[in-house]
């Protein structure tokens, strides 16, 4: 049952535009699946399912792709793909732009994420600097960035 759900779910979220638990909630009542609020973010939760922006603007439900499975890393992994608009570098430097207020925790997830060739972070309110070693280190992290912002 809980298999047939999760399967459901995900075709909703791929078929749908939802935005909140109580309208994936009555997707799947309408569809004759009867599930309380509770269940449904425990779906949520178990699907390892983020919230992107869509086309209009708004945001919506979709399966988090190319993010480790290991728990600790997902939530980091979401915690900047929420935060982070853009990413660039000049010379040895990253810079994240981030939604305004974001910039703090989007840091402190990056650097709990490891990133190798990173030497130094620094957060302001919208915007983080990653200091690497050389270019090459700075483009590639780049790179492995917007890897997981398109994930």
């Amino acid at each position: 049952m809980k298999k047939d759900r999760h399967a459901l779910i995900l075709k909703l979220i791929e078929k749908n535009s939802i935005s909140t638990q109580d309208e994936l909630l009555e997707k799947l009542l309408d569809c004759g699946v009867n599930v309380t609020q509770a269940t449904v973010s425990r779906d949520i939760k178990e699907l390892k399912l983020i919230k992107r922006p869509s086309a209009n603007g708004l945001y919506r439900y979709c399966v988090a792709e190319n993010v480790p499975a290991d728990e600790a890393n997902s939530k980091y992994y979401n915690i900047f793909m929420q935060s982070v608009v853009l990413v660039d570098y000049a010379g040895n430097f990253c810079v994240v732009k981030c939604r305004p207020g974001t910039a703090q925790a989007a840091c402190a997830a990056l650097d709990s994420l490891n990133f190798e060739k990173i030497v130094a972070t620094l957060a302001g309110d919208d915007t983080v600097f990653v200091l690497c070693r050389t270019e090459a280190d700075a483009a590639n992290t780049k790179d492995r960035m917007e890897k997981v912002l398109k994930a």
